[in-house]
C-alpha cells in the first residue's frame, strides 16, 4: 500500500519546490516528485540576474539553495515519472513508472519545454551559445552578432530587446511573412541592425563546446549562407508538460492547464503552478509566486 500524503507536488523546478517550502511551512506531509533533475530546467541557465535580492547566481546555485530549503523542512523527494493520476474517494492515486502514491491533494507544477529546433548538437550547446529566452540571457551576448528562430511576438519582442544590446540581430522565419503584431512589426522594421530573412531556416550550428555560427538555407532557393553568430534565440515557442493530465483537468488549445490567479482547476483537489498553466508571464519569480498561491489554496482545501 502507497503512502498517504497531505500533498503530492509533481514537478521540482521553482514553482513546484516553493509549493512544498509553503505547504511543509503549513505543516502538511509533502512529497515531490521529479522525472529528471531537481530543480528543473532553471539549472541549464548559465546566470540569472533578473531575481529580486540575487543580483547574479546561476541556475543551479539557485536551485540548489531552493531543495536545500525544501529538505530543511522535512518534504520527501522521489525520483519517478508520473504516468496518471486518478482520483478515488477524497484522495488521488498517483502511479509513476517505479511506484505508486496517495494524496489527498496534487500540485501540478511539471513547467513546460523550450520547443527545439531538433538539429545536431544543440542539446549541447544549450547555454554555450544557444538560448531559449532573451530577457534571461541576452545580456551576456551585449556587443555581439547574434540570431533569433521566430517570427512571432516572442521572437519580435526579443528583437526589440537584444537590438539595445547587440551589434546586429538577424531574425530567421521560415515563414513568408512575420506573423507577430503589426505594431511590433513596424517597431522592428525601424531598428537599424536587425535584419529579416523570410522563408529561411537554420540548417546546421557550427562550434563543439561554444557556438561560432549558424548556416541558413533559403527555402525557395535552397541556397545557403553562413552567419558568423554567437548566439541564436530560439523562439519557437513552448510545449507544456501535460500530457499524462489532459483527462484529468482542462487545458487550452495548446496543452496549458486552465486555472485562475488562485491556481484553481476545474477538479477539486487538483492544483496548478507555473509554466505549465494559463498566464501572460513565464518567468522564475512568477513561478514561485505561483508555488506560494497554489499551496496556500492546497491547504485550504485540506482544512474545509
Amino acid at each position: 500500500m502507497s503512502s498517504l500524503y497531505d500533498i503530492v507536488v509533481v514537478g521540482s523546478g521553482p514553482a513546484g519546490l516553493t509549493a512544498a517550502l509553503y505547504a511543509r511551512r503549513a505543516g502538511k506531509t509533502v512529497l515531490v516528485l521529479e522525472k529528471e533533475n531537481f530543480g528543473g530546467q532553471i539549472t541549464y541557465s548559465p546566470n540569472i540576474e533578473n531575481y529580486p535580492s540575487e543580483r547574479s547566481m546561476s541556475g543551479a546555485a539557485f536551485a540548489e539553495k531552493l531543495l536545500a530549503q525544501v529538505q530543511d523542512f522535512g518534504a520527501v523527494l522521489e525520483l519517478d515519472t508520473v504516468r496518471h493520476i486518478t482520483p478515488q474517494d477524497n484522495t488521488f492515486q498517483i502511479t509513476g513508472e517505479y511506484g505508486c502514491y496517495t494524496a489527498r491533494a496534487v500540485i501540478l507544477a511539471t513547467g513546460s519545454r523550450h520547443r527545439m529546433l531538433g538539429l545536431p548538437h544543440e542539446e549541447e550547446l544549450v547555454g554555450a551559445g544557444v538560448c531559449y529566452c532573451a530577457v534571461c540571457d541576452g545580456a551576456f551576448y551585449k556587443n555581439q552578432h547574434v540570431a533569433i528562430v521566430g517570427g512571432g511576438n516572442t521572437a519580435l519582442q526579443d528583437a526589440v530587446l537584444l537590438s539595445d544590446l547587440c551589434t546586429s540581430v538577424t531574425i530567421v522565419q521560415n515563414l513568408p511573412d512575420l506573423t507577430g503584431d503589426t505594431v511590433l512589426q513596424e517597431k522592428v522594421a525601424r531598428l537599424e541592425n536587425v535584419r529579416i530573412r523570410t522563408n529561411t531556416i537554420v540548417s546546421t550550428l557550427h562550434g563543439d563546446s561554444e557556438l561560432q555560427g549558424i548556416t541558413i538555407r533559403s527555402i525557395d532557393t535552397n541556397q545557403e549562407e553562413r552567419l558568423d553568430v554567437t548566439g541564436l534565440f530560439v523562439a519557437i515557442g513552448q510545449i507544456p508538460e501535460t500530457e499524462p493530465f489532459a483527462r484529468l483537468s482542462a487545458q487550452d488549445s495548446h496543452g496549458y492547464i486552465i486555472a485562475n490567479e488562485q491556481c484553481l482547476t476545474d477538479t477539486p483537489g487538483i492544483f496548478v503552478a507555473g509554466d505549465c498553466r494559463t498566464k501572460p508571464v513565464r518567468q522564475i519569480v512568477t513561478a514561485t509566486a505561483d508555488g506560494a498561491t497554489a499551496a496556500f489554496a492546497a491547504c485550504q482545501y485540506l482544512d474545509r
